[in-house]
């Protein structure tokens, strides 16, 4: 076996395998949108989010400065 033959099999190959693999852990990097950092202008709509978007509606709120409707009932609350 010649010198070449044996750095082929013993630097080359493992070194060609480990750069394989590091493009194929890096593709979804390179591939995403640059993403938003702190100071930069929002270029986007606001979007209001609500985890129950039908219990979001003016019902629950107090008119005349009464409480609010109660509108499940159960559940954790702040006063206690």
């Amino acid at each position: 076996m010649s010198v070449v033959q044996t750095l082929l099999i013993y630097a080359v190959i493992p070194l060609a395998i480990y750069g394989l693999v590091a493009l194929l852990t890096l593709r979804d990097r390179f591939a995403k949108a640059p993403r938003y950092r702190p100071g930069q202008p929002w270029e986007y709509p606001a979007v209001w989010w609500t985890a129950n978007p039908a219990g979001a509606d003016a019902s629950a709120v107090p008119t005349g400065g009464g409480k609010p409707r109660p509108t499940a009932k159960g559940g954790a609350r702040g006063s206690w």
